[in-house]
C-alpha cells in the first residue's frame, strides 16, 4: 500500500475490489440503518445505490445523533423537575385532591377570600397563565388559592358545573360563592379586578393558619 493511499479508498477496499460496482452495505450496517428509521424517518432498501463508504459515513453520523438523543432523554429523566401544575407559589396555594378536602378548605377559610383554579394538565391556556397566577398568589398572601385538577376531580367539577378550562370560583365566608368565570392569559386583568372587588377587610395573617388546617385534614 502506497503512503498516498487515502483513508476513503482504504475503507472501500475492505468491502469490494477496486474494479467492482457499488455494493449494498454489509448486513450489520443495513440492520443499524433500519433501526434508525423510527428516530429519523429514514428508509433503506437493499437495492440502494449507496456505496459502502458513504453508507458507513451515514451510519457514523446517525449513530452520533442517536447517542445524543439518548443522552438528552436520560438527562431530562435525571433532573426530576416538577411539572408545571405541581409547582406552588407558597403556603397559601393548596392542591385539592377530594371533595371533602375542598369543603374543609372553604370552612377553614372563615371570612377570608378563596379563589379556586380549575385546570387541566393538558390545557395550554391553563399552563400559560399559571406563572401569573402564582405571582398573584405571592402578592396576596391573605387569599387562599385552591388548585383543582379537572381530570382527578371530575365528580366535584361536574357538581360545580365547571365545563371549560381554566375556570375560577370566588368564595367568601357566609356569602358562599360570590363570582365565577372563565379566564385566559389575555384576560388576566379580569381576575385582578375580581380580587379588588372581593378582597376587602381580610386578615393578613389568615393564610398560614388556614393552610395548616387544610394540610392536616388531607392527611
Amino acid at each position: 500500500m502506497s503512503p498516498t493511499t487515502s483513508f476513503r479508498s482504504l475503507n472501500f477496499s475492505l468491502y469490494a475490489p477496486s474494479n467492482s460496482a457499488p455494493i449494498s452495505p454489509p448486513f450489520e450496517i443495513r440492520q443499524l440503518l433500519n433501526s434508525c428509521n423510527r428516530f429519523y424517518g429514514l428508509s433503506y432498501s437493499s437495492s440502494s445505490s449507496l456505496t459502502t463508504t458513504s453508507s458507513i459515513g451515514n451510519v457514523l453520523f446517525l449513530s452520533r445523533k442517536l447517542s445524543l438523543f439518548v443522552k438528552v432523554q436520560a438527562l431530562a429523566a435525571e433532573t426530576g423537575q416538577p411539572k408545571w401544575w405541581e409547582k406552588k407559589a407558597g403556603p397559601n396555594m393548596i392542591d385539592i385532591t377530594s371533595t371533602e378536602q375542598f369543603l374543609n378548605a372553604l370552612k377553614d377559610a372563615g371570612d377570608g377570600l378563596v379563589i379556586v383554579d380549575f385546570y387541566g394538565t393538558w390545557c395550554g391556556s391553563c399552563r400559560a397563565m399559571f406563572p401569573k397566577l402564582c405571582k398573584t398568589a405571592k402578592e396576596h398572601p391573605e387569599i387562599l388559592f385552591l388548585k383543582v385538577n379537572f381530570d382527578e376531580n371530575k365528580s366535584l367539577c361536574k357538581s360545580l358545573n365547571v365545563k371549560v378550562l381554566p375556570y375560577f370560583h370566588f368564595y367568601r365566608g357566609a356569602d358562599g360563592q360570590v363570582e365565577s368565570f372563565s379566564c385566559s392569559l389575555a384576560k388576566f386583568q379580569k381576575l385582578r379586578e375580581a380580587i379588588e372587588r372581593h378582597n376587602v377587610g381580610s386578615c393578613s395573617d389568615y393564610s398560614s393558619s388556614a393552610s395548616e388546617k387544610i394540610e392536616d385534614s388531607s392527611v
